[in-house]
């Protein structure tokens, strides 16, 4: 015998359940799963639709109806669906989590059911606080009908009724309002959310003898004309969304199980905002705000489509991300370049009232599309010193396609280059620096080049170098005044003879400046470290116009104090047209000079007010 003694295993715990607070379940669901106490109608059409698919799978010739009655503060539901068993109303109706469609061999026409989760009738206590539910099954005609109610403090009795109570199979459900939530099981409220949810379905659904299914839909029916269609579709969109379309788009995606329209906003929108979309699933409304349908470049469509692909989130309220939204995503993206390619090709006129809009949306397609930006190249516009033009027509014109990446820099050299002959592009809006720097990819030969401040200087014409020498005194006490600012000061000759001064710089230039702003402002440590990154950026620079009367009469001035008010006055005037936000630096010197002007403009001489 073994000396060492067996120890006793210890015993095993013993299983417990857990325990559900159904009110704080409710609440739960109503507060943070759904978005709204409405999502109970769709819960009770989904429960019937499906109720009715696992019947016909069984019997095709099946009834299929759906009726709906409501009538101070209850509702009823009458639905000629597949129907319950007492076993069934126990694991089922009893069990939160448990779908009928998972048992009965159902598991595999699942794709044709509504519900993906077994939450069931449970969302109806978010707005009633008893529901009785009497049912009779149609895969055991002998059974007698069931009735199953339950208060949302989480009990409920089950009880076998006559035959006489429910002579066809089928299921009924009763909702008694809870305190406070009357109107949710209002007739007009009903018939309201029956509409919304439901005019898809495929399904006879009526609220009292009104049917709420609107088949087919407007973008499957016959019309005589195209004509026709467009209108009726324009109307269906004003009543969806509340706007009249510049144009529809079908998004007939087969492979997908996709059928709708894209309608086209008519007033631009931010690129920013995200479009909501209306999706059915199988006919059921299952969104208003999807928001991840369709590209972020296409933010200028609103869409409507039935799907019995996409897979919904646990709420049934948006669109679960996965490989099959992300292809969805590209084919119905797919759909409106190829619209948009459409137009250009066949419709010139209504592809130009569309940009006039929406060249935005366009535009950030064409930046990553070298095939849409080789189509639209002739229709997209852009601001130029030409006028507003298309980069086909602006590059036909000039052999170097100049552009600018900001506002401020092109308003700075717009009105000078365009005297000189220089052609340049506004590539500071959105988009445009970069469809203006992918035109050779598409365009080849084309030449494209920033302008910047070396540039524009060296297309403006030299003055005499002897005038210029006589003008050296002058010139010095100019670059004197401005040089703490970071400002050279040049002389040239160019038109229009009407700008006296031209304030030129670019993005090195500015960032040089920055941070020399920063450094005289930082105490020891980061004032070194700023000095450090000392840059060799050219420096901003006044062009002073030779050819102006103006400048020609300040620069026969002999007092250097007054030379210095004047030049500041110019740098300042300089800044203002073109619109650049001044540093307080600058405003402290518009101040100044104005100041001093003043001055000088009022200072009399004594011997001659003697002499008045």
């Amino acid at each position: 015998m073994d000396s060492q003694t067996s120890q006793p295993s210890p015993a095993s715990p013993s299983p417990h359940t857990f325990q559900v607070d159904l009110r704080g379940l409710v609440d739960l669901l109503s507060h943070h799963l759904y978005s709204s106490p409405k999502v109970y109608l769709r819960e009770l059409l989904q429960n019937a639709v499906d109720a009715i698919t696992a019947r016909r799978a069984e019997q095709p010739d099946a009834p299929a109806t759906v009726r709906l009655h409501a009538e101070d503060g209850t509702l009823r539901v009458e639905d000629s669906g597949i129907g319950l068993t007492e076993s069934d109303v126990h694991s089922l109706l009893a069990t939160i989590g448990r779908s009928s469609k998972r048992d009965d061999g159902l598991e595999s026409a699942r794709s044709d059911f509504l519900g993906q989760f077994g939450i069931g009738l449970l969302a109806c206590f978010v707005v009633a606080e008893r529901i009785r539910v009497v049912s009779r099954s149609a895969r055991t005609p002998d059974a007698a009908p069931v009735e199953w109610t339950a208060a949302d403090d989480g009990s409920y009795t089950v009880r076998t009724l006559p035959h006489s109570a429910r002579p066809e199979p089928g299921t009924t459900v009763h909702l008694v309002a809870r305190a406070g939530a009357g109107e949710w099981l209002s007739a007009e409220r009903v018939r309201s959310l029956a509409r919304d949810f439901g005019a898809l379905l495929p399904y006879d659904v009526r609220v009292g003898d009104e049917p709420i299914a609107d088949l087919p839909a407007p973008w499957d029916r016959s019309y005589p004309s195209p004509a026709t269609r467009r209108v009726a579709l324009a109307r269906h969109c004003h009543d969806l969304f509340g706007f009249t379309p510049l144009d529809s788009i079908d998004l007939d995606v087969p492979l997908a199980g996709i059928r709708g329209v894209a309608y086209v906003l008519p007033s631009a929108v931010s690129p920013a905002q995200r479009a909501s979309h209306r999706v059915h699933l199988k006919g059921m409304l299952l969104t208003e705000r999807a928001e991840q349908l369709l590209p972020d470049w296409a933010f200028f469509v609103r869409c409507v489509l039935d799907t019995d692909s996409l897979r919904p989130t646990a709420s049934r309220e948006s669109l679960y991300e996965d490989e099959t939204l992300a292809a969805v995503r590209e084919a119905l993206g797919e759909r409106i370049r190829s619209w948009l390619t459409g137009l250009a090709a066949g419709d010139p006129e209504r592809l130009a009232a569309f940009l006039s809009v929406h060249h935005l949306g366009v535009k950030s397609l064409a930046r990553h599309d070298p095939e849409m930006l080789r189509t639209m190249l002739p229709w997209l516009p852009f601001e130029t010193t030409d006028g507003r033009l298309s980069l086909e027509e602006f590059a036909q014109r000039h052999p170097v396609v100049h552009f600018t990446r900001t506002v401020e820099e092109y308003r700075q050299v717009a009105p000078i280059a365009s005297a000189q002959g220089v052609g340049v592009v506004n590539g500071g809006y959105t988009y445009d620096s970069e469809l203006v720097e992918a035109l050779p990819s598409v365009r080849p030969g084309t030449v494209v080049s920033e302008l910047d401040a070396d540039t524009v200087t060296a297309h403006l014409d030299g003055v005499d170098p002897a005038e210029e020498l006589a003008l050296s005194a002058f010139l010095a006490a100019a670059r004197a005044r401005l040089d703490p600012l970071g400002c050279d000061v040049v002389l040239r000759s160019f038109h229009p003879l009407s700008v006296p001064a031209l304030h030129l710089d670019d993005r090195a230039a500015r960032h040089e400046q920055a941070r020399a702003d920063a450094e005289e402002q930082a105490d020891d440590l980061w004032a070194g470290i700023l000095g450090s990154l000392r840059g060799s950026a050219p420096r901003a620079r006044l062009v002073l116009n030779h050819l102006n009367p103006l400048i020609r009469r300040i620069s026969s001035l002999d007092d250097p104090d007054l030379i210095g008010t004047a030049t500041e006055s110019l740098y300042g005037q300089a800044l203002l047209m073109a619109q650049r936000p001044l540093r307080p630096a600058d405003s402290a010197l518009l101040n100044r000079a104005f100041i001093g002007l003043l001055e000088w403009a009022t200072h009399t001489d004594p011997g001659k007010d003697d002499r008045r």
